[in-house]
């Protein structure tokens, strides 16, 4: 290869290149979360990442028990049509589940920045088939 300083001689030209693969464009998430990753976890969102650090404290004071991420709940079981399709199951996965050490009580929560119409039928869902209500923390 040879390397020139300068101006380049008369009819000698770079190389174009063959392939050329066009860089894609990164689209910003929907809705502007910026993903956070601590103690080796990704999170989707700042104040979920927040609300980790918050109840890892609660946890080692004792306040809270049986902490848990990203717990899987079926709303509605995986099933086939008369054509023989199968339709998919529904989950909702909550941010976080854990027990209250002085009441006892389960406490499921999500972090939430938007309420979309989806999350409104799941948490409606969860409260007919499983009885759970969910806590919101919000910003």
């Amino acid at each position: 290869m040879i390397f020139y300083r300068g101006k380049m001689p008369k009819g000698l030209k770079i190389p174009e290149m063959k392939n050329k693969v066009p860089m894609p464009k990164v689209k910003p998430p929907k809705y502007r979360n910026k993903k956070v990753t601590i103690d080796g976890i990704t999170f989707d969102s700042q104040l979920e990442a927040q609300r980790y650090g918050e109840l890892k404290l609660m946890e080692r004071a004792g306040m809270i028990t049986d902490l848990k991420l990203q717990q899987e709940y079926v709303l509605i079981p995986a099933q086939k049509r008369k054509d023989g399709k199968k339709e998919q199951k529904c989950s909702y996965y909550a941010d976080f589940t854990y027990t209250d050490a002085v009441t006892g009580e389960f406490v499921c929560e999500d972090t939430k920045g938007v309420k979309t119409k989806d999350y409104v039928i799941k948490r409606k869902l969860m409260l007919f088939n499983f009885g759970i209500e969910i806590k919101e923390i919000t910003k």
